[in-house]
C-alpha cells in the first residue's frame, strides 16, 4: 500500500484538502473593511456574516474520500472509481469559492490566496493517480495473462 505511487498521490491531495481548514481562501475588501473568506464562512472580526458550512461539510467529504481510496489498494477499479468521485467533488468545491466569495459581495475587491487553488492541485494529482492504478492494473492483468 504504502509502496506504490498512486498511495503518495492520493496522500498529497489529501494532505491539501486538510490545509483548506487551516488557511484562509480569500481577502474581500468592500468599503475600506477587510473581510476574511475561511472555511467557516465569510468573517469580520470574528463575526461569521454568510457561514461556509457548505464548504466545511464538501471538504471534509472529500477528505474521508481519499482516504476510503487510500485504504481500497487492492480493489483498484472501485479506487478508480473513488478518484473519480473525488475530482467531481473537488469541481464543485472550487466552484464554491467562486461562488460564495462573488455572490456575496458585488463589486468588491477579492484578493484571492494560494489555499485557493489547491482544489486544481488536488484535481491533477488524483488525475495522475488514475493513471498510475490503471497501469498498475494494466500490469496485474498482463501478468494473469501470461500464466
Amino acid at each position: 500500500m504504502i509502496q506504490r505511487i498512486q498511495t503518495l498521490y492520493l496522500s498529497v491531495s489529501a494532505v491539501l484538502l486538510v490545509l483548506l481548514f487551516v488557511l484562509p481562501f480569500a481577502e474581500i475588501a468592500k468599503d475600506g473593511v477587510v473581510y476574511i473568506f475561511n472555511f467557516k464562512g465569510i468573517l469580520l472580526e470574528g463575526t461569521v456574516i454568510p457561514t461556509g458550512i457548505t464548504i466545511l461539510v464538501l471538504a471534509f467529504f472529500l477528505i474521508v474520500l481519499q482516504v476510503i481510496a487510500i485504504a481500497n489498494f487492492k480493489k483498484r477499479l472501485f479506487q478508480i472509481r473513488l478518484v473519480k468521485y473525488s475530482i467531481a467533488g473537488l469541481l464543485v468545491l472550487f466552484g464554491l469559492f467562486f461562488f460564495i466569495a462573488y455572490y456575496t459581495f458585488s463589486g468588491a475587491q477579492i484578493s484571492f490566496k494560494i489555499s485557493h487553488t489547491f482544489p486544481v492541485i488536488a484535481i491533477i494529482i488524483n488525475y495522475l493517480a488514475i493513471r498510475a492504478i490503471g497501469k498498475d492494473e494494466a500490469l496485474i492483468r498482463s501478468i494473469d495473462r501470461i500464466r
